[in-house]
């Protein structure tokens, strides 16, 4: 194949395309690392507000990518775009408890989450009242605490978090419904 052919098929393949030949041509996966590098890095440096940290995560999502190609499988509903954000916010929150244990992260709250909580007067600063909820989430099971974190914490509409998740919103819905409710309940535990 010319080398003119080989970059005209490269940009019009889809990304599951390029996905599956880059197992016999690994050059290809460069293809994906440019159409994807930049939103993955701006996706990653918005949750740990580093950039060299956000580098960390994106270079390690794309190896994550790559060696576990052979995993995807395209269904209806989920792309790759989906499945490889899925596995850049998996990684990006990896590296984000890592970052909490050091003491180097904060979590952003929506309000909503306030309203969840007991008396906020107690609370000093809003960076002690974003450790606490944190704390809450940490202690949830991963499926309900990461909508979410993705819907009221970073904001992602619910169906982006579907595309993410490679689900429907209805199913976002209603583990996000489960979450509070589960947030509820140990909150409640707490006051005892």
């Amino acid at each position: 194949m010319l080398l003119e052919e080989s970059v005209i098929s490269e940009e019009t393949l889809r990304d599951e395309e390029i996905l599956e030949r880059s197992l016999e041509h690994p050059s290809l996966f460069a293809v994906l690392v440019a159409r994807y590098q930049d939103a993955f890095l701006r996706k990653a440096e918005g949750i740990v507000r580093s950039r060299e940290e956000a580098e960390d995560i994106v270079q390690e999502t794309f190896t994550k990518i790559y060696f576990n190609a052979r995993r995807f499988k395209t269904v209806e509903g989920a792309s790759f775009k989906s499945w490889g954000y899925k596995i850049l916010m998996n990684t990006t929150f990896t590296h984000y408890q890592k970052l909490k244990k050091k003491g180097a992260a904060h979590v952003e709250l929506d309000p909503e989450f306030y309203e969840m909580l007991p008396d906020p007067a107690n609370y000093s600063h809003e960076e002690t009242m974003r450790d606490y909820v944190a704390s809450f989430l940490s202690r949830m099971p991963a499926q309900l605490a990461r909508p979410l974190k993705l819907h009221f914490i970073d904001e992602y509409s619910q169906k982006e978090i579907a595309e993410m998740e490679g689900t429907t919103v209805s199913a976002i819905k209603t583990k996000i419904y489960r979450g509070k409710r589960e947030l509820e309940r140990l909150l409640d535990e707490q006051k005892i």
